[in-house]
């Protein structure tokens, strides 16, 4: 009977060790092929990807070559064209005098195009001509009425929309997806009669304040090019400081206006999120509410950045995009003279920024003060907390999720490399190393704990909640001082290039205002001094911890380069915020000129 049963057993069950041995040695050759596919596919894909870059590089070169040739094609048409008289001209002048015809269109677009060249040999700033700007100078001359920009040569940011133009936000993963149509911000500009003619480079992602990516590469300050122009609209205020461009826009979510006009001793502005319109403005991230965003001017002087923002708050604009509230410019508030109550700090208690930055801060309270306003302290409430839990949980509520399948698709450039490495890391390995690292580095605790995001729907309703919460915090504080706007610091001087992704909590003193969606704006007021950098030496920060350090190493030799202050308004009050920031300018312009 057994050896019936013997027989009826399959064959596998008379020799299972030989079966068991013949199934490993197929598990561990399937293994070893969908290891060998893997790899192949991941080479594969890098190839695509260095392919895709390869031609991007390329058509920008033959942009730049098309933006030559145009040029000198003029310059041969008008010999003794006077550039440095018209490179010199306010934007207002400007203005006038291609409005009265003393200048032609064509002489200003092609002086600026010369000198926009140069800056970006020098820099890498500009990312792509335009060369549908000389059908644009052709338009211009068929409008009926002249617009507040006729003829104004202009630079836009990288991911505000161009018809026909690539909006990359300095990734790979965009490459090869053109706009199909204007963004709002630029159809008012053109019915203003203003000619883009170049987009201008920015980081990897947006969400940094260098301007590296690894399609473009490193965009260079211009006043020292061992540091960068800041970001994200860092080819923006590297063209502008370099001359290259008499106005330009840029975009706005965590400093990205204010700490490159900082870095490059520009002026610009950040608008309420809202008072100019969005419509057409490419993100890697669309969609978050927590932390407000927004476009806005950047040029060399405050008259401009208010010239600029009359023309944009016209009828064409609340017409284009319903969404913006039709509130034209309010000239009356921007020419005001009154006294004004100006609360004021040096330090926001998160993160202290370097001894010249204070003297500046102080400096200009006291000129104000003896100008005949009101100057009182003011403490910023619990901005740690508006940091960590509103912030960086707004932006990064996925724990980075979505923003790092941005990274896996590309080649992670070389400056942002360790801000990916803390992407990386598993949600609950950041939980761990918070709790370790707490007792000798609090703030990168906070930080890590903030990186993991908000654990369910509900918990981002909360979060919602509680930025209203910090809102009405802040507010009930400025009445309380009653104050009519807020004297603070920006980032700065410009740091050495490869800092920002080592110290992205930095920015805590102006993206404070973007958790507010309080317009906010930077004037540059001073430069570095010998005797600001011997204090440097003595600098160790608030903490004394790592990130202090790296603030430290990061302005180091910074004499000469520029020194700006942030000017704070409510909502909505757009022109009172520029009213206090040329205040702010001409006070500082007549120090210097005595």
């Amino acid at each position: 009977m057994l050896q019936d049963v013997l027989i009826m057993m399959p064959e596998w069950m008379k020799q299972p060790w030989s079966y068991i041995k013949m199934d490993l040695r197929v598990i561990f050759a399937l293994a070893c092929s969908s290891s060998a596919a893997f790899l192949a596919l991941k080479w594969m894909g890098r190839e695509r990807i260095k392919r895709q870059i390869k031609e991007a590089r390329s058509k920008r070169d033959h942009g730049l070559g098309q933006m030559e040739k145009a040029v000198q094609r003029f310059k041969l048409e008008n010999p003794g064209t006077q550039s440095a008289c018209i490179l010199s001209l306010p934007l207002a002048e400007l203005a006038e005098k291609l409005k009265e015809e003393s200048l032609s269109p064509e002489t200003v677009l092609y002086t600026y195009m010369e000198k926009a060249l140069i800056v970006t040999q020098e820099t890498n700033c500009v990312r792509d001509f335009i060369p549908e700007c000389e059908h644009q100078l052709q338009e211009i001359k068929k409008q009926k009425a002249k617009g507040l920009l006729h003829g104004i040569p202009i630079s836009i940011k990288d991911h505000i929309g161009y018809k026909g133009h690539l909006s990359t936000c300095g990734l790979a993963h965009f490459l090869g997806v053109l706009q199909e149509e204007d963004s709002v911000l630029v159809k008012v500009l053109k019915r203003q009669g203003a000619i883009p003619f170049v987009l201008t480079n920015v980081p990897q992602s947006l969400f940094n304040y260098d301007c590296s990516n690894s399609i473009f590469g490193q965009t260079m300050n211009p006043l020292d090019h061992k540091r960068g122009p800041g970001g994200s609209s860092g080819g923006e205020g590297a063209l502008i400081a370099g001359g290259g461009s008499i106005l330009g826009f840029g975009s706005d979510i965590g400093g990205s206006i204010r700490i490159p006009s900082s870095f490059c001793g520009i002026c610009g502005l950040k608008p309420t999120a809202g008072r100019l319109s969005n419509s057409g403005v490419k993100g890697p991230i669309d969609g978050i509410l927590s932390v407000a965003g927004t476009v806005g001017p950047m040029a060399r002087d405050v008259d401009s950045l208010a010239f600029c923002m009359k023309a944009l708050l016209c009828e064409d604009m609340f017409q284009m995009d319903p969404t913006v509230p039709p509130m034209p410019f309010n000239e009356e508030v921007y020419a005001g003279s009154a006294p004004l109550q100006i609360g004021y700090y040096d330090t926001d208690g998160y993160f202290l920024l370097p001894p010249c930055m204070r003297r500046a801060v102080h400096k200009t309270a006291m000129l104000l003060q003896e100008a005949g306003h009101r100057l009182i302290p003011f403490t910023p409430p619990s901005v740690d907390y508006a940091m960590d839990e509103l912030f960086l949980k707004g932006i990064f509520a996925d724990g980075g999720s979505f923003l790092l399948t941005m990274f896996e698709k590309d080649i992670v450039d070389p400056r942002l490399k360790p801000q990916v490495t803390w992407l990386r890391i598993q949600k609950t390995v950041k939980r761990v190393l918070a709790k370790i690292v707490k007792p000798w580095f609090p703030r990168l605790a906070s930080h890590l704990n903030a990186l993991c995001g908000v654990r369910s729907v509900k918990n981002l309703w909360e979060h919602h909640e509680k930025v209203m919460a910090y809102h009405q915090k802040f507010i009930d504080e400025w009445r309380k001082c009653q104050l009519d706007v807020l004297l603070c610091p920006v980032l700065g001087p410009a740091f050495l290039l490869g800092y920002p992704a080592k110290i992205l909590p930095a920015v805590s003193c102006t993206m404070l205002y973007n958790v507010l969606n309080f317009p906010a704006g930077t004037v540059p007021v001073t430069t570095v001094t010998e005797a600001d950098e011997e204090e440097l030496r003595c600098y160790r920060g608030l903490c004394g911890d790592p990130w202090d350090k790296k603030l430290q190493e990061a302005v180091e030799g910074a004499v000469g380069l520029p020194v700006a202050v942030q000017c704070v308004a409510l909502p909505w009050q757009e022109e009172l915020c520029l009213r206090f920031m040329k205040e702010v300018e001409k006070l500082s312009q007549e120090v210097r000129q005595k």
